[in-house]
């Protein structure tokens, strides 16, 4: 449901800056990025006074020397902080994809920690409501692609908070990969799943808070009281290791900001049955097959994708496709971050694995259809488009959501 702008911002509040936090464009140019729970602590925690507190966060929600929020505000008198809401992998992450630590008591501060993971709608609205809290609070780094589960862990939890009158309090921190403009094909609702629920780019360009007002304002079915604590000292332009913070693997197959660099487009090969490089120590930047040989990597180099090289490469994962068995492949090199194009460099490789590769295949559910948003990247790449072709075909979609996406954004 698209609702008005004047009804979105009188639900939202966005906390400015604080004196500590100087707006001034030429002084955060010099200043570290300092994330959402930082500006929050400097008020006092303002916006959480008098409030039973529930926190949706995992690994990444730390401080910048890397104590996790949930500690310290366990251990803080001015917050009444209640319980804790685990997404995939775990609030303390110690699940594989695809999995959650279920529900338990938390060992270091004896708070509840509920599982939120594959639970949505009715269900999840009756997990807030047993949890007792008036206020949720979301805290967890996300990576810039629409297919990373969190973002829509943020958006059940919304739509689930909103039946109950509950605040929401989002934290923000950085997209690592830039703010840059939304890359790649939009969501077509037919094919929403817990890897895309609603029509969104592939390569969104948002943090999370922006995401939040996106979601407030065109999905749910009625605005929540809805606050975002911003950053300061983030930029667009700026990738992640520009902020001077620590960076903790979201999610076990994320260990690096250059994962998160390539994710948004090498994610697609979990669609195939090539190796998306799980199970090695650069997941998502190598890619390969039993069978496969140099003539890919070849191949794809000839596209001249910006920003982007390849490497003929052979290894062994030792779990998920091919585990124990040797492969052969590419890894990606991204050597200028500004240039590349995550999606546009996923769909090159796509086109030239099928084209030199005869053992290519899509995985029998069309998983790939979920992950690009519909069954045209599929279909054309079957019919023989080139990765040009493939690219144009979403064109007028990614420019009406990046119309609307400006509506939300934060930052400049």
């Amino acid at each position: 449901m698209r609702l008005s702008r004047r009804a979105v911002l009188s639900a939202t509040t966005v906390l400015p800056l604080t004196a500590s936090t100087p707006a001034d464009a030429s002084v955060r140019r010099r200043a570290p990025v300092r994330t959402g729970f930082e500006n929050l602590a400097a008020t006092g925690y303002a916006a959480l006074r008098g409030r039973r507190v529930g926190i949706v966060t995992n690994p990444t929600g730390v401080t910048r020397d890397l104590r996790h929020i949930v500690d310290v505000l366990h251990a803080d008198r001015r917050v009444e902080l209640t319980a804790v809401f685990g997404p995939e992998h775990g609030f303390r992450g110690t699940a594989q994809a695809g999995g959650s630590e279920g529900r338990y008591d938390d060992p270091a501060t004896g708070l509840p920690v509920y599982d939120t993971y594959l639970t949505s709608g009715r269900a999840l609205t009756e997990v807030f409501a047993a949890s007792g809290v008036d206020t949720v609070v979301f805290d967890i780094q996300d990576v810039g692609a629409r297919f990373y589960t969190y973002v829509w862990t943020l958006y059940d939890c919304m739509a689930a908070a909103q039946p109950l009158g509950l605040r929401f309090v989002v934290l923000d921190r950085p997209n690592p990969v830039s703010g840059r403009a939304a890359q790649g094909p939009v969501l077509h609702r037919e094919f929403a799943s817990f890897v895309g629920r609603e029509p969104i780019a592939q390569a969104h360009g948002m943090t999370v808070a922006e995401l939040a007002r996106l979601f407030n304002g065109e999905f749910l079915a009625a605005p929540l009281a809805l606050t975002t604590v911003r950053m300061s000292g983030w930029r667009r332009s700026d990738f992640f290791d520009t902020g001077a913070l620590p960076w903790v693997p979201p999610s076990p197959n994320m260990p690096t900001p250059d994962t998160a660099l390539v994710y948004a487009g090498t994610c697609l090969f979990e669609g195939t049955n090539l190796s998306e490089g799980r199970g090695t120590t650069r997941p998502f930047e190598l890619l390969g097959a039993e069978g496969v040989d140099g003539r890919w990597a070849a191949a794809v180099g000839r596209l001249r994708l910006p920003g982007v090289h390849f490497r003929e490469a052979y290894f062994a994962p030792t779990f998920s496709k091919f585990q124990g068995r040797t492969v052969g492949g590419v890894q990606l090199h991204v050597d200028d971050r500004a240039a590349y194009d995550p999606v546009r460099t996923g769909i090159g490789l796509l086109v030239t694995a099928r084209r030199v590769w005869s053992g290519f295949a899509w995985r029998a559910d069309h998983w790939i259809d979920r992950l690009t948003g519909s069954a045209r990247v599929r279909t054309m790449i079957d019919a023989g488009a080139g990765t040009d072709e493939v690219v144009a075909a979403w064109r007028d979609e990614l420019a009406a959501f990046s119309r609307v996406r400006e509506q939300y954004l934060l930052y400049g």
